[in-house]
């Protein structure tokens, strides 16, 4: 959510150049004289017109890369006082020319784009060029109404809005929504000196729950658009830390008003292979205090968190660190512990000893594990009967030579 990004997004050159070089423009140009510089240089090096030429591609990428940091108040500022090594090159957008793509990379990008990954595309340099020779058709947009259409992949559909005194100072949200979750662009033209339009500022389309949409708040205070392709960059670097860039995206408009008069906006077809259905609409903010209220309070609990998170990050790091030392240590403990009870278990088993018993086949057994013979010839001892025979006979028809004493009786054997 958010006004507007800048015109093209960069991608590192492979050998940088001093901006303002590359640009033909001196350090204390103002933000207008760096715009039109751009403009001029974008349209002559834009690969749609120099399709055979190689180096106006390189060319054309070099003057979008000088123009992100000369547009960026901070850029600008980091730039200016500590060179290319202050500014964080990797966290640049990357933006493609969808016009310049044969047909097999625009199946990939359309295939990366469907699975949610972030691709910019230029803006067609016929739309650019159209716009600022001012023979495009502007239809009219009145405060308060919408308009429904389809426009054609790389291609625009213009409006004029027109505010009076009143509109301008309570501030006005142009807003582009797609039931059919197209992709598209809303675009914002400022009038050029010689009677055409110059591209200012651009939204790119974003799903948010079941439509894809981009606004432009003009509401007298400022407000922030999300990139979301930082986050998705910075995920792609460190997963662990995404979190932490989800803010990072969060970038100033570089319009918060509009003044009374008529304003270019247009719908740029961005779908790969068909067309964008939309519905754009031009409200007065008069008519939402309440959500203009509530929307500059979130902006500031938004950008209040931002730096919370950047000092949060910090100390994540740092307990995370930490976390991950003591939890190699519990592994390695465990282990330890682990292997001196197994250790334990071993020398405990090792007291135990098993031996077969002792058994001797021709006497019996006694309870200290000795055994008797009967001296002279074998016999058997018989169970005591009431006398001294199991029947009260001698089975072996001899006479015992040995006494039995039976615990509770006074009878004898002889």
């Amino acid at each position: 959510m958010g006004m507007g990004s800048k015109i093209e997004g960069p991608s590192t050159p492979a050998i940088r150049r001093d901006p303002y070089e590359v640009l033909s423009v001196s350090r204390d140009s103002s933000d207008q004289e760096i715009k039109t510089a751009y403009r001029k240089l974008a349209l002559k090096y834009h690969p749609d017109k120099n399709a055979s030429n190689p180096e106006a591609s390189e060319l054309f990428k070099e003057v979008a890369y000088s123009y992100s940091i000369l547009s960026d108040p901070e850029k600008r500022r980091q730039y200016d006082s500590a060179g290319f090594e202050a500014l964080d090159a990797d966290s640049m957008d990357m933006e493609i020319d969808l016009s310049n793509l044969g047909t097999v990379n625009t199946m990939f990008a359309a295939l990366f784009s469907k699975l949610g990954v972030p691709i910019k595309t230029t803006i067609s340099a016929n739309v650019l060029e159209e716009a600022l020779n001012g023979t495009v058709t502007v239809r009219p947009l009145p405060i308060g109404t919408s308009v429904s259409g389809k426009v054609e992949k790389q291609c625009a559909h213009f409006f004029g809005v027109t505010i009076n005194e009143q509109q301008a100072e309570s501030g006005i949200v142009i807003r582009v929504t797609s039931s059919a979750q197209s992709k598209f662009k809303l675009l914002y033209f400022e009038h050029d000196a010689n009677g055409g339009y110059g591209l200012a500022l651009q939204e790119d389309s974003e799903k948010t729950g079941k439509v894809t949409s981009a606004g432009m708040y003009f509401l007298h205070f400022q407000v922030y658009r999300m990139d979301s392709t930082v986050n998705a960059l910075a995920m792609a670097k460190d997963p662990e830390g995404a979190f932490f860039k989800r803010l990072e995206g969060l970038q100033p408009c570089e319009v918060s008003e509009l003044k009374p008069g008529t304003h270019i906006f247009a719908v740029y077809g961005d779908n790969f292979f068909k067309t964008a259905s939309y519905t754009i609409e031009a409200v007065c903010a008069k008519s939402y205090e309440d959500t203009t209220h509530k929307l500059k309070d979130i902006e500031a609990q938004i950008l209040r968190k931002r730096n919370e998170l950047r000092q949060f990050e910090a100390e994540y790091r740092k307990a995370l660190a930490r976390y991950q030392e003591v939890t190699d240590r519990y592994t390695k403990e465990k282990q330890s512990v682990d292997d001196l009870l197994k250790q334990r278990d071993g020398i405990h088993s090792s007291f135990t000893i098993v031996k077969p018993a002792n058994i001797s086949g021709s006497g019996g057994n006694l309870s200290n594990g000795s055994s008797s013979k009967i001296s002279g010839e074998d016999s058997k001892a018989e169970s005591p009967g009431e006398d001294g025979g199991s029947d009260g006979k001698d089975k072996s028809g001899k006479k015992k030579w040995f006494n039995l004493n039976i615990r509770g009786s006074d009878k004898r054997l002889i």
